[in-house]
């Protein structure tokens, strides 16, 4: 198993992964025109009249619950597996609002911040998997990590905007470093976004990690009201593997679903 290039990966989509993981293991040009928001895999609409911020007990109150999905296991993200923004630093400043995105920072300056790791089911082997088959069943499990932040005086919708102006300036990749690691990301393109938001932004990232591996991460921020809504996810057996993964929308859905 090549598992530096787990530990990296897995490390650009969330601290809470992982650690889950170790368990597991063992050891584009200028920004959009006004009105000109209808770019492949992007979901923005004309911002409404700004709404009022939620507070932090109203954060926890809509954060996602394990009662609000059918399987996986929602978590809530330990303080020590928290990254402080000062800690991600992309080397093209057009790009910061994507490398904050990777590692759940949220982005500005939110009046309050909560945020919660899902973790979905591996899959079962079949009975005559071979051994590496087995494997690659049992890391088959998406990783979320979900950050709800919500703003005052139009922030949320600034959100939106610069992550949706980075995807573009942004789409032959870039680098950053995060708590003192550097990752590098191939390409970034805007895919089509999941619904039950005001507005929302959708990417794939296929992170180069080690070994020549090339691993797909998948970025969503959504915004209801005041509030931005953002998942960042990888799936265990695509950091081996290199191959392409679903976005869990039913996980999306559940959470957008509280912020209405």
């Amino acid at each position: 198993m090549r598992t530096t290039a787990v530990r990296r990966t897995v490390l650009a989509a969330s601290a809470a992964a992982l650690a889950l993981l170790a368990t597991a293991c063992g050891g584009s040009g200028d920004e959009d025109k006004a009105g000109d928001s209808k770019g492949k895999g992007d979901s923005t609409a004309s911002a409404a009249p700004a709404a009022k911020a939620l507070t932090a007990a109203e954060l926890e109150k809509a954060a996602l619950a394990q009662a609000d999905v059918k399987d996986g296991k929602v978590a809530e993200l330990p303080a020590t597996d928290d990254i402080a923004a000062d800690k991600v630093k992309a080397q093209d400043a057009a790009c910061q609002p994507l490398a904050h995105l990777q590692m759940g920072v949220p982005a500005g300056s939110p009046a309050a911040t909560v945020k919660r790791s899902w973790t979905g089911e591996p899959q079962k082997p079949a009975a005559d998997a071979s051994p590496e088959e087995a494997l690659a069943a049992g890391l088959g499990a998406e990783k979320m990590l979900i950050t709800l932040a919500s703003y005052e005086d139009g922030g949320a919708e600034q959100v939106i905007k610069d992550v949706d102006a980075a995807a573009g300036k942004c789409a032959g990749g870039f680098a950053y470093d995060a708590m003192g690691e550097p990752f590098k990301i191939l390409t970034v393109e805007k895919t089509e976004a999941p619904g039950g938001a005001d507005e929302a932004v959708a990417i794939t990232a296929v992170l180069a990690a080690e070994e020549d591996v090339k691993t797909p991460m998948k970025l969503v921020v959504a915004r209801k009201g005041a509030t931005v809504a953002s998942f960042t996810v990888t799936n265990f057996a695509s950091v081996v593997t290199g191959e392409d993964f679903d976005f869990p929308t039913a996980v999306s859905d559940a959470q957008l679903g509280k912020l209405a």
